[in-house]
């Protein structure tokens, strides 16, 4: 996976570029969310994360931290930082939930976390917390499924959040947490920035129709034949 990247530089380069882009796409401010890619080295299974509290702009590939996938059970238990990693800072304080993610799920290549304005919105609301964003749009199906569900809160950085998203997840490539942001997972770098976009425009529009009224949802039929034109016309989502 990620084979396109020829050399562990040119990948943390693609990395570093992402993030960047994340605040230029107006997914996340500041030094919020954070970026990451599968990246095996040698037999081992591992990722690279981009690191902890530090502005994007002033990041270069020499701050990622490189982590192991298959990590013990029980070995990083209540650690607010992974016993085994490689670089000279701290990975981003979500490197949990991106190391659990990628351990689960063989089909993720990258992974965006983001904090953006509508997805976080209505990651506050109560029906939100139950319902997820419906199949008011066909593009929902984007996510993976018939809608784009909610984990519930939990604190950054736990375990108790990276079981709650990992929940969230299952069958899907894209959910909203809870008083937080959005996940988005793709096989690529590109795909899962790509998705996380869309999941934030899908919460904007949607923010939009509840303040006119009550939007009216597709079935599960018509969800059905989205997905299925969606296996032929986008192979890569």
């Amino acid at each position: 996976m990620n084979a396109a990247w020829r050399s562990e530089d040119a990948a943390r380069a693609a990395i570093v570029d992402a993030a960047r882009r994340t605040i230029a796409l107006g997914i996340n401010t500041g030094r919020s969310g954070n970026v990451s890619m599968r990246w095996h080295r040698g037999g081992a299974d591992g990722l690279l994360i981009t690191p902890s509290a530090l502005a994007y702009e002033a990041m270069t590939i020499d701050d990622l931290v490189w982590l192991p996938v298959d990590a013990p059970p029980g070995e990083d238990d209540g650690a607010e930082q992974p016993l085994r990693r490689d670089g000279s800072r701290q990975p981003s304080s979500e490197w949990r939930l991106h190391r659990d993610l990628y351990a689960a799920r063989s089909d993720a290549g990258a992974i965006v976390h983001a904090h953006p304005p509508f997805a976080t919105t209505l990651a506050c609301l109560p029906r939100i917390h139950v319902e997820g964003i419906p199949a008011f749009h066909y593009m929902v199906a984007v996510a993976g499924g018939n809608d784009i569900r909610c984990a519930p809160y939990a604190t950054f950085g736990t375990a108790a959040l990276s079981a709650a998203a990992r929940a969230a997840l299952e069958g899907r490539r894209a959910c909203l947490l809870a008083q937080h942001g959005l996940v988005a997972l793709s096989g690529t770098l590109e795909a899962a920035l790509e998705l996380a976009v869309e999941v934030e425009s899908l919460a904007r529009i949607y923010g939009q129709a509840l303040q006119l009224g009550e939007p009216a949802l597709l079935d599960t039929a018509a969800m059905a034949s989205v997905h299925a034109r969606f296996s032929r016309y986008r192979p890569d989502r």
